[in-house]
């Protein structure tokens, strides 16, 4: 039976973010994803044209119905408010065994918001810190969750660990913002490992989401965090190189 992973985020009208891009991944991934829309956006080439989030009420019963009971991991992505952020960490605090990949994802990568600022103070104080999340932030989103200037690459590692110190179970850094090569780093029971790879030509939308739920079906299908990193990052050049 395939694997089950529930996805909580926004939508994007090209799917190649959010919920929408989370179920193409699950699919070519060979996951069953099963969804919770927090909000729902309207975007294009130039970003975020608009933003409306869910009722709470609404949003609340969509996370009631998710097969919970039958799922091998979560993914989270952009939460508009305080009010979803708290909703989905209230089920995770519930079903600590669960792995969570939680993407905190504030704005857009072609720019606009999608989150608020007390979205972001609740990522940061309630979601991040549950011992069943592993954290994905960027070098942007690592910054601004340890209220810092953005992570540069000597300091990937040490961001990592940092977050991690506040209860998650890992912490991913992702530097495919940096100049030059790409790095990565994970911090996580076992330490603290770097991920170093060429930079590929292609340029895709969407790849912290992408990576972020192809390491959520590789947690479902029993991996370790360090092997679902590998295998998630190498979906991800693969799926770069194609564009």
């Amino acid at each position: 039976m395939s694997a089950i992973v529930l996805s909580i985020g926004t939508t994007h009208p090209w799917n190649v973010a959010g919920v929408g891009r989370d179920i193409a991944v699950g699919s070519a991934l060979g996951a069953r994803v099963f969804t919770a829309v927090a909000a729902v956006s309207a975007q294009d080439g130039s970003g975020v044209v608009a933003l409306s989030a869910v009722s709470t009420d609404i949003f609340e019963a969509q996370l009631r119905v998710l097969p919970w009971e039958s799922a091998g991991a979560v993914r989270i992505g952009a939460l508009p408010n305080a009010a979803a952020v708290r909703a989905a960490a209230a089920f995770l605090r519930e079903r600590p065994w669960l792995p969570a990949v939680v993407d905190p994802v504030f704005a857009a990568s072609r720019g606009g918001a999608l989150a608020d600022d007390a979205a972001y103070a609740a990522v940061r104080d309630e979601l991040a810190v549950l011992s069943s999340v592993i954290l994905t932030p960027n070098v942007e989103e690592a910054g601004r969750l340890l209220e810092r200037p953005r992570v540069e690459r000597a300091d990937l590692a040490d961001a990592a660990r940092r977050l991690r110190e506040r209860g998650a179970a890992a912490v991913l850094v992702t530097g495919g913002d940096l100049l030059g090569d790409p790095a990565d780093a994970l911090a996580w029971a076992q330490g603290v490992e770097i991920f170093n790879d060429s930079r590929i030509a292609g340029e895709m939308h969407g790849t912290g989401c992408t990576l972020a739920m192809a390491m959520a079906c590789e947690l479902a299908a029993g991996r370790t965090p360090t092997d679902a990193v590998r295998a998630a990052r190498t979906f991800v050049r693969l799926e770069l190189a194609r564009h």
